[in-house]
């Protein structure tokens, strides 16, 4: 039977339905908003996965280019591997979903959103959030949920909610929010330096929506939910435990405040080593089990030390900023160079400046649109001491690289102030926590290094957070231990003047609004002292791109001048390029870009494209040259490739019998336009009144 319920939400209905198609999934439900339909199932398997110890969840977003009415580009014309937008939708669902199933659930799980139908306006990957606790919620899978997700936007200074495709460039602000009904789970933004209050401000907003949407999946559950099954998560062999605690405990103790990452995990690999070598007579086969103990005593350690003591593993207080250091221009050869180390997490970021044929090309179902500015990031294996084979960027890669790119998106010049094509790679060369915000201070120093006249710095920093019960602890500047035991990962980044973005994942239910705006507070402390030192090494852009990069000059040119340019085949551009050692691009609407490494050769291009290209203006005086005699006058070329007629009347003061007598060809000559057929539009010259 087919049940759906809808609610009105920003002028659009918002409807989830379920009972009419893909009926085999344990849960199953459409989300429709506007003209936008996305199908979203859920699926468990009956036992758990043996040998693990992680919750086996996968989460797969794929776009349908028949949504759209597209055919896929390439060869193969069918979707293939998922693009960097669907790996982001997809992380987007994941992440504040997998905090909600049981402690020790290792039943795999896999939650598939298609995208069958897009309007243009209505992004679906909200859609897809809601969708998947909708599936959950319906199914016999065990989830504690449900959640919703809507997304916030800031135009003419009032909140939208769920803004279209138009809205959220106009905006802002770009905040997608995820929650149950008491508290948020999950956010992540993008923003034109907002301050703190406007991102509390956004997700308030946000909430009395999501609080809206949950009421209606509960509503649905209650029509046709199914009996959630019965799980049975292995008991903990007290006894094992007992004499895991009484072997460790005080090596554990003393490794938790080693300062170093690498000592520490040394000292518990040692303890994990020691304490198997003396229980596994006794206790067979709990080799396992054994290092998940030592893990969680030294959890619980770790955590009881921060709340009750305000100590920090590594020493530090918990609004304390590890030792940052900064250089720029490491490498010769390269546009833009920066090292940027905070404590045992190192950021190598490097800039490229290329020309608009670099752009990157990118088709998805908002149709086909470029990319002038681009942040990729790298996760090398060495970076965390590991032997691992080096493929293509995996999902945490293009997560990592994407916000980053999001942070730093807000203070790139407009291509007419700066008309280059910027590429920023981050290699994460040591990691130890914050890798991403990292890459966000490194690609700030890199492209000042490079000359890119960036609007201001931006910094991040990566907050954490210990919650039992009444007792909450926030983290400045979280390594990967605290991240990896704690109850939060939020990273903030921005300028002086405000957040450009932020990304929040909480592992326990939830937040409530006091611990936000306390961890937003610290976050901007922390932000402006490691603005700071970054200032102490470069606080402006540098006067001059390097000699490397190549100088690009830009002018538009009327359009119907472009196949001038080209020429025959593209004689004459081609002719341009190497005459004067430079690349030239023209794009459709005129636009005109030079490029090289050589300034005067882009100059004399530059000077020689304009004059072949300018509009003749009426009563200017011009020097050409005599191309042509006739008995009626002479024929000039007064700008490049534009020729008039001087009538035998017009080339002097005086009679004229012969026009040789004035002129021969080859003849450089002062004239003034003086007419236009607006027939013919051919021109009309004078000598006489040029020399007048």
């Amino acid at each position: 039977m087919v049940h759906s319920k809808e609610l009105e939400i920003g002028g659009r209905k918002l409807i989830i339905e379920t009972g009419r198609i893909a009926k085999q999934a344990h849960g199953s439900v459409t989300v429709r908003c506007g003209g936008t339909v996305v199908l979203v199932t859920a699926v468990g398997s009956d036992s758990p996965r043996e040998g693990i110890d992680f919750f086996p969840l996968s989460v797969e977003y794929r776009e349908q280019a028949y949504a759209a009415g597209r055919i896929p580009g390439g060869f193969f014309k069918r979707e293939g591997k998922p693009r960097d937008k669907e790996i982001l939708s997809a992380r987007l669902i994941d992440r504040p979903i997998r905090p909600l199933f049981p402690e020790g659930y290792r039943n795999e799980v896999q939650i598939v959103c298609l995208i069958l139908s897009a309007d243009q306006e209505n992004d679906a990957d909200i859609l897809g959030l809601t969708g998947a606790s909708a599936a959950l919620s319906l199914s016999d899978i065990p989830f504690n949920g449900p959640i919703a997700a809507v997304r916030v936007g800031k135009v003419d200074n009032q909140y939208v909610i769920n803004p279209t495709f138009q809205q959220i460039e106009q905006s802002r602000l770009d905040i997608v929010i995820a929650g149950s009904k008491e508290s948020i789970t999950m956010v992540e933004a993008g923003a034109r330096e907002v301050s703190e209050a406007e991102v509390i401000e956004a997700i308030e907003f946000g909430h009395n929506y999501i609080k809206q949407i949950i009421a209606l999946q509960e509503e649905l559950a209650a029509l046709c939910g199914k009996p959630k099954r019965q799980i049975e998560i292995a008991p903990v062999n007290q006894q094992l435990l007992d004499k895991v605690k009484a072997l460790t405990l005080d090596k554990i103790q003393a490794a938790n405040v080693l300062p170093h990452k690498e000592e520490r995990q040394d000292a518990f690999k040692k303890i994990c080593q020691d304490a198997a070598e003396a229980l596994l007579t006794e206790f067979p086969d709990t080799g396992k089990q054994i290092n998940a103990m030592v893990e969680e005593i030294q959890s619980h350690d770790l955590r009881e030390r921060i709340l009750s003591k305000g100590q920090r593993a590594d020493g530090r207080n918990l609004t304390q900023i590890r030792p940052i250091t900064c250089e720029i221009g490491f490498l010769p050869r390269t546009h833009g160079s920066a090292i940027f180390t905070r404590g045992e997490t190192q950021s190598l970021a490097v800039t490229t400046l290329g020309t608009a044929s670099d752009e990157q090309r990118i088709e998805d179902l908002e149709g086909e649109y470029s990319k002038s500015y681009m942040l990729h990031y790298n996760f090398p294996p060495f970076s965390v001491g590991e032997v691992k084979p080096i493929r293509g960027p995996g999902r945490r890669e293009i997560g990592h690289g994407a916000l980053a790119e999001r942070a730093v998106a807000p203070v790139i010049p407009s291509e007419d102030l700066f008309p280059y094509t910027v590429r920023v790679v981050s290699d994460i060369l040591e990691s130890n926590g914050s890798s991403s915000m990292a890459s966000v201070c490194g690609a700030s120093l890199s492209l000042m290094d490079a000359g890119v006249p960036i609007k201001a710095p931006v910094a991040g920093i990566a907050m954490g957070l210990v919650m039992e019960k009444d007792r909450v602890a926030i983290l400045s500047d979280i390594m990967g231990l605290e991240d990896h035991l704690g109850d939060m990962d939020f990273k903030v980044a921005g300028t002086r003047d405000g957040i450009t973005a932020l990304q929040l994942d909480i592992k326990v239910q939830g937040l409530n609004k006091d611990i936000l705006e306390k961890a937003l507070a610290q976050a901007h402390q922390g932000r402006m002292h490691i603005l700071g030192e970054m200032e102490k090494t470069i606080s402006a852009p540098k006067a001059e791109i390097s000699v490397y990069a190549p100088r690009i000059l830009a002018l538009n040119i009327p359009v119907e001048k472009i196949g001038m340019i080209i020429g025959p085949g593209g004689k004459m551009i081609r002719a341009l390029q190497e005459e004067f050692s430079v690349k030239i691009d023209i794009s459709d609407d005129g636009k005109v870009t030079i490029a090289s490494t050589d300034v005067g050769g882009a100059q004399a291009c530059f000077e020689k494209i304009k004059a072949m290209t300018v509009e003749p203006e009426m009563g200017r005086v011009y020097q050409g040259r005599v191309v042509k005699i006739m008995n009626f006058g002479a024929f000039v070329e007064f700008m490049l490739g534009t020729e008039g007629l001087v009538h035998i009347s017009e080339l002097d003061k005086t009679r004229v019998n012969k026009v040789e007598d004035i002129v021969k060809e080859g003849d450089s000559i002062t004239v003034k336009l003086i007419k236009v057929d607006p027939d013919t539009g051919k021109y009309s010259l004078s000598r006489k009144q040029a020399l007048a």
